[in-house]
């Protein structure tokens, strides 16, 4: 696939030492909207952000729903393994160190990082997923996600996202060896501080593996 299959924003690395993310914003967003965050989280990183092009009554997303929190799941794993094959596109077109590739995501962004991360796990080296909720209901296949770190980090007080659903999509990466880390704070679907200070700690080098 070319690497224009998407609408998409690069911007080079600066500092080779920095890990590549890929951007993926939430609905009604587009590419520049977590590229500020990025650059904070991450000085000199390469970012590479698609947009989502399917269309919600205006609204762009990743893939379709048929309702909040519901699913067209025939369509989320044929856009899931469409953006895996532009990434594999896009990670030589650009010459991104596709090993070390780390998706920022959040909420329809989030949600297709974790589909990545089940069903096309080549792709990723890890994720920071922020107010995400299960959309394949399940596990990662044993083994696939050996050595891949992975980021949770959900709103106690989210109208959208289930309590039930970050623990669970938690346990569903764990079956394919992902050390993931879930940190739930007391705020809604928005992001707050807390969360930039939670995945700056994760990108750290030194950062624990996971809270087992």
């Amino acid at each position: 696939m070319s690497p224009t299959a998407y609408r998409h924003l690069f911007v080079p690395a600066t500092d080779p030492a920095a890990p590549p993310l890929l951007l993926l914003h939430g609905t009604g967003g587009d590419e520049h909207d977590l590229v500020p965050l990025a650059q904070e989280l991450s000085p000199g990183s390469a970012l590479l952000a698609p947009r989502g092009d399917v269309s919600e009554n205006g609204a762009l997303r990743f893939f379709r729903r048929l309702a909040e929190g519901v699913f067209d799941l025939e369509d989320v794993r044929r856009r899931t393994n469409a953006l895996a094959d532009f990434l594999a596109a896009a990670t030589e077109h650009y010459d991104i160190d596709a090993p070390r590739l780390l998706a920022m995501g959040f909420s329809n962004g989030a949600n297709i990082a974790a589909t990545l991360l089940q069903l096309r796990p080549e792709s990723l080296a890890g994720a920071m997923l922020l107010r995400p909720m299960v959309v394949f209901d399940q596990p990662a296949a044993s083994g696939s996600l050996t050595g891949r770190r992975v980021l949770i980090a959900s709103g106690a007080q989210d109208p959208i996202v289930p309590g039930d659903h970050p623990p669970r999509l938690a346990a569903l990466l764990r079956a394919g060896g992902a050390n993931v880390t879930l940190h739930v704070h007391p705020a809604g679907h928005g992001l707050t501080p807390a969360d930039f200070e939670t995945a700056s700690r994760w990108l750290a080098p030194s950062a624990p593996a996971g809270d087992g």
